[in-house]
């Protein structure tokens, strides 16, 4: 089928050790550049020692080896080992699905292998049969990003959608957003729409972790449907033996087919910044902006977005597929990642830096001076920017937004903000009800990065949160205005930063008598209510008025909030202040407030309050 040459080839899933195939990624980096190198046999963020990436190197080979992917799954053991129910829905995390898939780190051993996977998969297609009513084959698009066990992982997922039956379109190395747009793309020559979508991914996690994003063209799944799939997954693993899997590998279940989808994305994100501009072919000539991907899936965005807007684009980083992650963690929010990006601007003299997270569902920016555009600066951007297209829109963030952020978007910019619940999903989801219940909102976004857009069908979506930013550079270089991203740097004028951030997490023991059997959510709510009587006592101190998590408090110039981790037995705390001595007298009312609480170890807030 050749299709106008637009899907790559058909393969089969056989035992690898019968056929051992290669396939080009569909993409391959523009701009190879030199790795950090490994200090005192470790490399330079996640302490892998150097005999460890010995036993790692066939993962490597396997594929990061310049682009090419090799089947060399590791094999499955004779005997299925025994799992229930309860094994599987510890895979969950939230909305996504996150498990260990590579051995080799003490205490964490692998729970994502490819019987698991196997059965998820399977799982995933009788969920969507049944939610699509299907009487037709179903066909499932399956991506993944740069990590070290992506292509046994995708393996596997087709060898448990083929078993069920359906197509399997793969993509290969691809970001989370792309995914979902493949469930709306209406293009036949590339396969498209497929009926569901699967990611593999586990964001900015270390490398030997890996996991599973699902899409309909609704969108991505919420927690109840990861835990609907996960329980039938439970029950196709016990029907699973090691004779069935075995013939599973030996036996071609389905013609597979793989499609460069790749190409369809990112031509949509070049025609979206060529439609702000008034159709102009290259709207960004003249702008030198320079890519960090942090080695993860966003490579492509210097050669295949920017350089076709006329974008001059050296000095990009760490565009080349790295699952072992060499440089620095792939992660916006990370201090090291926003400094690498940050110099990188300077070092080229370049206008803006952009730096997308493994699987460029997040992002941020920098501009021309080294200031960085990520957590609440960010945010104060992009609601610059919706709300010029969008008077009086309600903006919906995460809950650890700062004072600082609401008087700007409220007092600066004329629109209404809607604190929430941390989690993208929540915040999204936040947005569409709003939404459907008569408020007009346009923008939903976490300080963590991840950002989605109404007029983006609410996907998530770094790539297109920096067209956004592009836009605004070339509307405004096509209305003659110059000053390079300056025009951006202007748009944010007025936010109010705190002088003190931190983030402090007090972690609840589970085994510690004090929890007296009960769960450490039951444990953490107790803290909370505890605090919340506290504070209701003194009358310096000022409750959030409207407040959908935890305990948000304003007093001393400044504000804090504790609240329950979504998934860990964590309470974070977080703390802003126009001074460290506010932020101190803040950080002590909590500490008297839950110092009772004999499960919870507080000493990264006692060394806060004591550094005064």
């Amino acid at each position: 089928m050749a299709a106008s040459g637009k899907i790559i080839q058909n393969v089969f899933i056989a035992k690898c050790n019968q056929e051992n195939r290669q396939t080009q990624y569909p993409y391959s980096a523009p701009h190879m550049r030199k790795k950090l190198p490994f200090h005192g046999g470790k490399s330079a963020w996640n302490g892998i020692s150097s005999m460890r990436l010995v036993n790692l190197s066939k993962y490597r080979r396997s594929s990061l080896n310049r682009g090419i992917v090799r089947c060399n799954a590791a094999s499955t053991a004779t005997a299925v080992p025994a799992l229930d129910k309860a094994d599987f829905l510890k895979l969950q995390n939230g909305s996504d699905i996150r498990g260990v898939a590579v051995a080799g780190v003490e205490g964490e051993p692998v729970n994502l292998t490819e019987p698991v996977t196997e059965a998820i998969a399977a799982a995933f297609v009788a969920w969507l049969g049944d939610k699509k009513k299907a009487d037709k084959h179903l066909r499932i698009s399956i991506g993944h990003d740069s990590r070290i066990s992506a292509q046994m992982l995708q393996d596997a997922v087709s060898r448990g959608i083929a078993s069920a039956g359906y197509d399997v379109v793969q993509y290969g190395l691809a970001s989370t957003p792309a995914m979902f747009n493949s469930t709306l793309t209406e293009d036949d020559s590339y396969l498209c729409p497929v009926d569901g979508s699967i990611m593999i991914t586990a964001s900015h996690l270390p490398y030997n972790r890996n996991g599973f994003k699902f899409f309909t063209n609704a969108g991505g799944l919420g927690k109840p449907d990861i835990k609907d799939i996960l329980e039938r997954a439970a029950d196709i693993y016990k029907n699973f033996t090691a004779e069935g899997l075995s013939e599973s590998r030996i036996k071609a279940f389905t013609s597979v087919k793989r499609v460069d989808y790749m190409t369809v994305y990112t031509s949509d994100l070049v025609k979206a910044v060529r439609r702000a501009a008034g159709n102009i072919e290259k709207p960004l000539e003249g702008f030198h902006i320079v890519v960090d991907a942090g080695n993860g899936a966003g490579g492509f965005f210097a050669a295949k977005v920017l350089e076709p807007l006329g974008a001059v684009t050296s000095g990009s980083q760490f565009l080349e597929p790295d699952g072992l992650f060499p440089n620095h963690i792939p992660n916006p929010e990370d201090k090291a990642a926003m400094k690498a990006i940050t110099q990188a601007v300077l070092d080229n003299k370049a206008d803006l830096g952009i730096i997308f997270d493994t699987d460029v569902d997040r992002s941020a920016a920098v501009d021309f001076s080294g200031r960085e555009f990520n957590r609440n600066r960010l945010i104060a951007l992009m609601s610059a920017i919706i709300l010029e297209e969008h008077p009086g829109t309600t903006i919906v963030t995460d809950s650890v937004t700062s004072d600082g952020l609401t008087t700007f978007i409220e007092k600066k910019l004329g629109g209404k903000h809607h604190r929430f619940k941390r989690g993208y999903k929540n915040v999204i989801d936040e947005a569409i009800r709003l939404n459907s219940i008569g408020e007009e909102s346009h923008l939903a976004i976490e300080t963590s990065g991840h950002g989605a857009l109404k007029e983006n069908h609410w996907l998530d979506d770094g790539a297109y949160l920096m067209v956004k930013l592009l836009n605004k550079l070339a509307s405004a270089r096509a209305s003659g205005l110059g000053g390079g991203s300056k025009v951006l740097t202007d748009l944010v004028e007025g936010l109010e930063e705190p002088a003190v951030a931190v983030e402090l997490r007090l972690k609840i023991n589970q085994t510690h008598a004090d929890l007296k059997g009960g769960s450490f959510q039951d444990y953490g709510e107790a803290v909370l209510k505890h605090l919340e009587n506290s504070i209701d006592a003194d009358p310096k101190l000022r409750k959030a008025p409207v407040n959908y998590e935890g305990v948000r408090v304003s007093g001393f110039g400044g504000w804090f909030l504790l609240r329950l981790s979504l998934h860990d037995p964590v309470l974070p705390l977080n703390i802003e202040a126009p001074s460290h001595d506010d932020a101190v007298k803040l950080g002590l009312l909590v500490s008297a407030a839950v110092k009772e609480f004999a499960a919870l170890d507080t000493s990264a807030l006692d060394k806060f309050v004591q550094s005064a």
